[in-house]
């Protein structure tokens, strides 16, 4: 048995960094040997600087952990960051810089040319942008590598069998996100109760741009990335579910499926990372529901320990060709447990220490 991997955590008294934190105790790949946070909770143990948000109770394990600063230094190899993105930029480069691996949950590199926007399943092949990466930083063992918006991972998981089976178009979208996605204390309970609210500030760009990146095609002679040629169009919507986002997606395709042909483009899919037994990747991946009220958050949410997707209302659509609805639990799909598989899969390919 190949001993751990250190890794620290950036924020990690936030919503995310707990997340990180629960998913990573019992990870038998990874150790927690650092933890960071701002300044105000700089030498306290994590227990006392940090007022725990999960269902379970803070781990006794990093209880007593004191929290350091953010800065390179660490006693670790990689972290994972679930720093605010108005940090995020200058403080991930630096720890890049500094000789670390930087699994990143935060939104702001995730679109720069030479950093890989990532989800294992869909697209593992686009990690050989770390060698242009640190080629064109001057970086010789560090890297930032990201994952997602929380939206963008169900919606793209359910595209990637359909777009290799039968060319994607053109996409119609409508989220329903979950209040945990707005972080903690999050959105108003006065805005939210009795209200849906249609509008989450950047969040529909994001689902314009992230698929067609992490859809597209890695491009060696160019040492970059080519965009999917697929039109989205997203509507973002807050409703007053705590876990799990639900997405109703209608879809154009290049070739016409037909619903059953859809259903075993996404039954018949298998990733690398099951291949390769990273602890956190699932089988299936995609779990397709046939009755006519599934999927829902309550009771779906938590697939796979949270790592799966659940699609169900899989029918003709009378404007494109196919809708259906998606469903993935935003804070570990779509957030934490997301990066980990991101350093998982790295991991197994022999791309970390």
């Amino acid at each position: 048995m190949m001993k751990p991997i250190r890794v620290g955590i950036l924020g990690a008294t936030g919503a995310v960094g707990q997340r990180f934190i629960q998913l990573l105790v019992g990870n038998p790949w990874f150790e927690i040997t650092a933890l960071a946070a701002s300044e105000r909770s700089v030498g306290k143990p994590y227990g006392r600087a940090c007022r725990w948000l999960l269902s379970a109770d803070c781990p006794p394990s990093v209880r007593e952990m004191i929290v350091q600063p953010t800065e390179p230094g660490l006693d670790c190899e990689i972290v994972f960051s679930a720093l605010p993105s108005s940090a995020a930029r200058e403080v991930e480069e630096r720890f890049a810089a500094a000789g670390y691996g930087v699994l990143s949950n935060a939104s702001t590199h995730r679109m720069d040319p030479d950093v890989p926007l990532l989800i294992p399943e869909v697209n593992p092949e686009h990690l050989q942008l770390l060698e242009v990466q640190r080629q064109k930083r001057g970086w010789t063992k560090g890297f930032i590598v990201t994952d997602p918006n929380c939206s963008t991972v169900g919606l793209t998981l359910a595209l990637k069998p359909l777009h290799d089976a039968f060319g994607i178009r053109r996409v119609l979208v409508t989220t329903m996100q979950a209040l945990s996605g707005a972080g903690y204390p999050g959105v108003p309970s006065l805005d939210i109760l009795d209200n849906v609210i249609p509008y989450i500030p950047n969040e529909e760009d994001k689902l314009v741009h992230e698929p067609r990146k992490l859809l597209g095609t890695f491009s060696a002679a160019k040492g970059e990335i080519i965009p999917a040629e697929i039109s989205i169009s997203p509507t973002c919507n807050r409703v007053a579910t705590r876990d799990g986002h639900l997405e109703v997606v209608s879809v154009e395709f290049e070739r016409k499926p037909s619903v059953e042909e859809v259903i075993a483009a996404w039954e018949g899919f298998r990733s690398l990372p099951c291949r390769l037994e990273c602890p956190s990747a699932v089988e299936p991946t995609i779990i397709v529901r046939r009755e006519p009220d599934r999927p829902q958050p309550r009771t779906d949410r938590d697939a796979g320990q949270g790592m799966a997707i659940t699609v169900g209302r899989v029918r003709p659509c009378e404007v494109l060709d196919i809708k259906f609805v998606v469903l993935s639990h935003n804070t570990i799909r779509g957030a934490a447990g997301g990066s980990i598989l991101n350093a998982e899969l790295m991991l197994a390919q022999g791309m970390l220490p």
